[in-house]
């Protein structure tokens, strides 16, 4: 999968809790979760963010609680993908369960700047600065991961293995 888009930058150590504040987690609604998306970081976000767009970070990012809703809220946004120097554990995992593509790359997440363009390309395991000139390598997704991602997360992943099954 090849993601490009325009940067929406942040800093280390970004957790759930400004990622989606915890006072509209009375909703599940993936829209109503969107329409909040970064607000306690970054007021403007939604306003700003376009489809295909990318957020990068520096390291640690989602750390805090382990509340789903954070990647789900980034996802709806029209976030392609997140490109960060380093990803807290748990969001990790919460991010490809929920179809969130993640990079790991520590260079990119350093040298871009908000508004830089750039090309991720999941199964290459590059990020080019397409503003900059520049080509990093990153974490290639496994295969594995990367169908769960095309698939949507997991719970869509494994719907289609039991409907798959199913015709044998």
């Amino acid at each position: 999968m090849i993601f490009e888009g325009t940067v929406h930058k942040y800093g280390r150590d970004v957790d759930t809790d400004v990622i989606i504040p915890a006072r509209h987690l009375n909703t599940s609604d993936p829209q109503e979760l969107a329409s909040h998306a970064m607000e306690d970081i970054d007021a403007g976000f939604v306003e700003r963010v376009q489809p295909g767009d990318i957020i990068v970070a520096h390291e640690n990012f989602g750390c805090g609680s382990s509340r789903e809703h954070a990647p789900v809220a980034i996802k709806h946004s029209g976030v392609s993908v997140v490109v960060a120097a380093s990803f807290a554990r748990i969001f990790y995992r919460n991010a490809i369960n929920t179809g969130l593509p993640i990079v790991v790359c520590p260079e990119a997440a350093r040298e871009a700047q908000a508004g830089d363009r750039l090309r991720v390309d999941l199964a290459a395991g590059t990020v080019e600065n397409l503003t900059q000139g520049k080509t990093y390598d990153a974490e290639a997704f496994p295969p594995f991961m990367q169908e769960l991602i095309d698939r949507g997360g997991l719970l869509p992943y494994v719907k289609a293995q039991l409907a798959e099954g199913s015709r044998s």
